[in-house]
C-alpha cells in the first residue's frame, strides 16, 4: 500500500529560481547536501517553505540530502502505540518524537542514515503519486546496487527491502501537486533504535542497513552522490549541486551554485 498525505514560508537561500538558470528539456533538480546532524523541526519547516515556493514556480525541484539527530517521526495517520517507550526512555535515548504531516507510520531517523527530502512538482514531472513513490524506490534500488546489494520493491509494501528486512522507508505528502518529505536509507545507523518502535507499523518484518549487508564501513557521505545521480537518472532531470558542506567545498565532478 502506498500511504500518502495530500492537501494546500520563506525563500530558502541557495535554491535557484527557474528564471536564474536556463531551462532543461527534462527539468532541473537542485541537490543540496547539508553537513552535520540536522534538527528535525527546522528542516520540516524548511520543506514546507520550499514546497510553497515550488507551487508558485519560484524554484526548480529540490533534493535535500542529510542526516538527522536521533528522532522518531509518525505519519499523520500513524499509530502512537507503535512508539514502544515513554517520554523518560526517549530522553535517555537522546531522541525526540514528532507527529508530522506525511503519510505512513512511525520510523526512526538518526546518524548514519541518509535522509532525502525531495520537493517535486508532480504535474511537471508527469507522475502520479504512486508513480512518484515507485521512482523514489527505484532510485534507492539503483543506489544500493552500486554497493553490491540486491534490494527489491515488494508488492503491498512501501519502501525498499532485502528479504523480510526494510532497508529504506518512504513517506511523502503532496500539497497542491507538489510532493515533499521523502525517504530514509539505512547506511550505517545504530539499528538498536528501531527496537523501540514497530517500524512503519509492520510487526512481523525487520530492518537492516547497507553496512550490515555488506560487512563494510560505509558512510553517508559516500552514498550521497551515488543516490543523487540515481535520482536524476530515474526522474530524467539535470542535476545541479549547491551547498555541499559548511566549508564551502564542492561535490567533485558536479556543476555548482553558490549558497547566497
Amino acid at each position: 500500500m502506498v500511504t500518502v498525505e495530500t492537501e494546500m514560508l520563506a525563500e530558502t537561500p541557495g535554491v535557484q529560481s527557474p528564471a536564474e538558470r536556463s531551462a532543461s528539456a527534462n527539468g532541473a533538480l537542485t541537490a543540496i547536501h547539508l553537513p552535520g546532524l540536522v534538527s528535525y523541526l527546522p528542516m520540516w519547516e524548511r520543506q514546507r517553505a520550499l514546497a510553497v515556493a515550488r507551487q508558485q514556480g519560484e524554484i526548480d525541484d529540490v533534493l535535500l540530502l542529510l542526516e538527522h539527530e536521533h528522532v522518531y517521526t509518525n505519519g499523520r495517520r500513524g499509530d502512537r502505540r507503535h512508539l514502544l517507550v515513554d517520554e523518560v526512555t526517549l530522553a535517555q535515548l537522546g531522541a525526540a518524537y514528532h507527529k508530522v504531516d506525511r503519510g505512513g507510520d512511525i520510523t526512526y531517523h538518526g546518524p548514519g542514515q541518509l535522509v532525502g527530502y525531495a520537493i517535486v512538482d508532480l504535474d511537471q514531472a508527469g507522475l502520479s503519486v504512486r508513480g512518484y513513490v515507485r521512482n523514489l524506490e527505484r532510485a534507492i534500488v539503483q543506489t544500493v546496487a552500486a554497493f553490491g546489494v540486491q534490494a527489491d520493491i515488494v508488492p503491498g509494501f512501501t519502501g525498499v527491502w532485502v528479504g523480510d528486512e526494510k532497508l529504506a522507508a518512504i513517506g511523502v505528502k503532496v500539497s497542491y501537486g507538489v510532493a515533499y518529505h521523502g525517504f530514509a536509507l539505512n547506511v550505517a545507523p545504530d539499528l538498536s533504535y528501531f527496537r523501540h518502535i514497530t517500524p512503519c507499523g509492520i510487526p512481523d518484518r525487520g530492518v537492516t542497513s547497507l553496512a550490515r549487508l555488506t560487512g563494510q564501513e560505509i558512510t553517508v557521505a559516500e552514498v550521497v552522490p551515488v543516490y543523487a545521480q540515481a535520482f536524476a537518472a530515474t526522474f530524467n532531470v539535470d542535476l545541479c549541486w549547491t551547498l555541499p558542506n559548511e566549508h564551502g567545498e564542492r561535490q567533485p565532478g558536479e556543476p555548482t551554485r553558490e549558497w547566497a
